[in-house]
């Protein structure tokens, strides 16, 4: 009678990893979100045992109820609305001039000669520092805002751009030229390509100056956003409330890298994993 033993190696072992791809998932899961588990814990538990005064740190339970009727009364809509309209706006416009003018700059030396002394001075100057000069010339609304959010991002924009051309291997340029490509065709398909990494993560960082600069410029002047609603909140001694704003700006700039990744995957899958 024939064997109807199976080959070596033909099912996976009830110990191996394979066979379990669920368990796998999950475990992958906890580990990232373990640290964050217990820093939520024990947020909940000191303030309650008394080993943080829950006046000047109240507990998670509670800042998620004031993050509810934010939520239910509009303020939470209103304020995260407002603050996004600036910054992506403001994102947008910086990305739309400080895109080209990095892969300019470059690519062609004399552009490069040319403005490096001027963008070294800029970019070493703090946004917040030229907050007044902001209001000043362009008024408290919200142009002074957006032009703010538009300055700070323009450094990591301009700089990673500029890097990201530089980076780019000789040997595919001189083989693009080799096969006869026109300075535009090269440009197109060999200088852009190839310094597009560095490109998002120019915007990835701009992205998370604009929010930062941003929830400043509302902590000095304006009716509406998310560091208006902070440092209102404090201002009142309204504790949770100023919590919950808080982790309303965290959880809006995870927001805004994850869904920058995802673009940047979509948009580079020649790279591979």
């Amino acid at each position: 009678m024939p064997s109807l033993e199976l080959p070596a190696g033909a099912l996976p072992s009830p110990a191996s990893p394979r066979a379990f791809p669920i368990l796998r998932f999950l475990g992958r899961g906890i580990s990232r979100t373990g640290i964050l588990l217990v820093l939520a814990v024990l947020w909940e538990v000191l303030p309650r045992t008394g080993l943080a005064d829950p006046t000047f740190l109240p507990s998670l339970s509670e800042v998620l109820a004031a993050g509810w009727d934010l939520a239910r009364d509009g303020q939470l809509a209103e304020h995260t609305v407002a603050s996004l309209q600036r910054s992506l706006l403001g994102l947008g416009l910086a990305v739309l001039y400080a895109v080209p003018l990095g892969l300019a700059i470059g690519w062609y030396r004399r552009t490069h000669d040319v403005l490096n002394p001027l963008i070294e001075v800029l970019r070493n100057t703090a946004p917040l520092a030229l907050l007044p000069l902001f209001i000043l010339f362009l008024g408290i609304g919200e142009v002074s805002k957006v032009a703010l959010v538009v300055y700070s991002c323009s450094w990591p924009l301009l700089l990673n751009t500029v890097a990201g051309v530089r980076q780019v291997d000789p040997l595919l340029v001189k083989s693009a030229r080799t096969m006869g490509a026109t300075p535009a065709q090269l440009f197109a398909r060999v200088i852009l390509p190839a310094a597009l990494p560095g490109v998002f993560v120019g915007i990835r960082l701009a992205s998370a100056a604009s929010i930062l600069v941003l929830i400043a410029a509302e902590m000095v002047g304006a009716k509406a956003g998310l560091g208006y609603l902070v440092i209102y909140a404090q201002y009142n001694f309204q504790i949770p409330q100023m919590y919950f704003g808080i982790l309303s700006i965290t959880a809006i700039g995870l927001a805004v890298n994850a869904s920058l990744e995802y673009l940047e995957r979509r948009l580079m899958r020649w790279k591979g994993t």
